[in-house]
């Protein structure tokens, strides 16, 4: 037996509910109408008005009469005029239902534009409005995809080519080979193999599959050990690495691993673009929040630029190629860990001055 539509199972409803009531009225009035009609020639006779007597079996047959033929045309008036109203009520509450189908399959199709108008029934309303939310969100989803493949594409092209070339200059034997050309390979190799594996993190990151063991740790270690290894790290022209903390600093509720990842990411882009100064790393208690930045004294970003910062493979100029050794997808990263941790991150900067990167952990 097939199985009945949605707006046929509401037209028979409404039917049904309609037939139920008239049915039921119908028979209370035809079982209760003629006694309550004698009582009535019976109160009248009392009073002396007429006499009805002899005639009362031909009045009372002749109100059945009447009550039926007008039972039967009310019953199909009623009818039709519910089943009219049934069927309009139907397709008007199956329209937004029709409607969606229509998209849905549109959104299968690939065309992700398409949303769902607004409805007079706040409970279509309502749905249609999650319904554009999902679809935004794969179209979201959709386009960056489609720019990371982009991105991808530009960024594994440059070291791929200078590979490439190189090869097939030794095979030419256009050049000779020497240990500063196979430095060279080496370099280009293990771009290559660093953007691999900050990609396969990013969509780790970015799918949820990350683990993150949030508990409640002591920050002060952490960055005393990574404050003096960096220090221990940077030539003696280059920057210097400061530490400043409260005294009462207390524990955070964080994944350790994952905060060490943040800091590292946060410090070695402050040392990539940060020639000569200082380099300050700051940690303080703000009500239930401990923060911590990383100042630096370095080349700074433009105000136009401070929206992208944390966006993939964002460089906002050439001095931040991809030569520099950084890959553009370390701050994205960064801000994914900071938000699976319940935190926050924010940049502020100064061009000629430097950049600030601070982020917030809840207090254990």
């Amino acid at each position: 037996m097939a199985k009945l539509s949605l707006g046929t199972r509401l037209f028979l409803s409404h039917l049904l509910v309609m037939v139920v009531g008239l049915g039921s009225f119908i028979c209370i009035a035809k079982l209760s109408s003629p006694g309550m009609f004698i009582v009535r020639l019976e109160q009248l006779e009392r009073r002396g008005l007429f006499t009805v007597r002899s005639a009362r079996t031909l009045l009372v047959k002749g109100f059945e009469t009447a009550w039926d033929n007008s039972a039967v045309w009310s019953l199909i008036s009623g009818a039709s005029a519910a089943g009219i109203l049934s069927y309009w009520a139907s397709k008007r509450i199956m329209k937004p239902l029709n409607q969606m189908k229509d998209i849905t399959q549109k959104l299968a199709a690939g065309n992700l534009h398409e949303r769902m108008p607004v409805s007079e029934i706040p409970e279509w309303n309502q749905l249609g409005n999650s319904f554009n939310l999902m679809a935004s969100s794969l179209e979201n989803v959709e386009q960056r995809r489609r720019e990371l493949i982009g991105d991808m594409t530009h960024e594994l092209r440059t070291p791929l080519t200078v590979i490439r070339g190189y090869l097939e200059e030794l095979a030419s034997g256009s050049i000779e080979p020497s240990s500063e050309l196979y430095l060279r390979l080496v370099k280009e190799t293990r771009r290559l193999e660093r953007l691999i594996h900050d990609l396969q993190e990013l969509s780790q990151v970015e799918a949820g599959y990350l683990s993150i063991s949030v508990q409640p740790i002591s920050l002060v270690p952490l960055l005393k050990s990574l404050v003096e290894k960096f220090a221990d790290q940077i030539m003696d022209d280059g920057p210097i690495i400061k530490l400043d903390y409260s005294s009462d600093l207390p524990p955070v509720l964080a994944d350790s691993d994952r905060t060490e990842q943040i800091l590292v990411n946060l410090l070695g882009n402050a040392i990539r673009y940060t020639e000569k100064g200082t380099i300050t790393v700051q940690a303080w208690r703000n009500r239930h929040r401990v923060w911590i930045a990383v100042t630096d004294t370095g080349i700074g970003i433009k105000p136009e630029d401070l929206p992208f910062v944390f966006e993939r493979f964002w460089r906002a100029d050439k001095s931040r190629s991809s030569y520099s050794g950084g890959t553009g997808i370390g701050l994205a990263i960064t801000r994914r860990l900071v938000e699976l941790q319940g935190g926050t991150i924010e940049v502020e900067s100064e061009v000629g001055k430097g950049s600030i990167f601070r982020f917030f952990l809840p207090v254990a």
